[in-house]
């Protein structure tokens, strides 16, 4: 979690909803029975202080060559694998606050539950006509229309639960293993903040959930 980020400023610390963006999913994750350790990667000593005296929490002070918009997320999951002894790993975001203990719970169960995948990632079935550049349909033909809850669906990364093992990512240089499996969650769950109409639109929600609207 960084201190400041561009389109929302102060955004984990930011009140969302009656408390700070990041308590959501840290409530989240500290209910769920199959997690036994929670890391927090900061740059944050005000972040790493509200952590640790509200939750049970490992924190990570991240390193200044990790520092800047520019590093990509694998070196910091090498970095925060390098620093615990686990084997099997659960990433997911603080801007993810609508995501449910039960939709980790079930994702967790699915990724255990086999072993022909090496991961797990979460996606968004969307049904709507999407277009190349070059004008051709990559989910239609647009000379034959047909209903949109007809369509082939796309998924989206919504980026909100990634499972891999230790063994997957040190192999592959990724947290997508070498043969993921897509976990579909619901759209409204997976809403996630990446600027202030993002901010909004989850605050709203949230409001609607605590109301019993949602």
């Amino acid at each position: 979690m960084k201190g400041n980020s561009e389109r929302v400023p102060r955004k984990n610390m930011r009140p969302l909803a009656g408390k700070p963006c990041f308590h959501w999913i840290m409530e989240t994750l500290s209910a769920s029975p199959y997690i036994s350790e929670i890391i927090i990667n900061t740059d944050s000593e005000e972040i790493a202080k509200e952590a640790t005296d509200n939750f049970d929490v490992t924190i990570l002070k991240r390193p200044e060559f990790l520092f800047g918009e520019m590093v990509t997320i694998q070196p910091l999951i090498e970095y925060d694998m390098s620093q615990t002894d686990g084997d099997f790993f659960l990433q997911t975001h603080s801007t993810n606050p609508l995501i449910t203990t039960g939709t980790i719970n079930k994702a967790i169960e699915l990724f255990f539950s086999q072993t022909k995948h090496d991961a797990l990632f979460s996606v968004t079935e969307i049904k709507q006509r999407y277009y190349w550049p070059d004008g051709s349909g990559v989910n239609h033909d647009p000379r034959k229309l047909i209903r949109t809850q007809d369509l082939q669906p796309i998924y989206h990364e919504n980026s909100c639960i990634y499972i891999f093992s230790r063994e997957a990512n040190e192999r592959t240089k990724s947290r997508m293993g070498s043969d993921p499996i897509m976990f579909p969650i619901d759209k409204l769950e997976a809403a996630d903040i990446d600027d202030m109409e993002d901010f909004y639109w989850a605050e709203f929600l949230l409001n609607e959930k605590m109301a019993g609207r949602l």
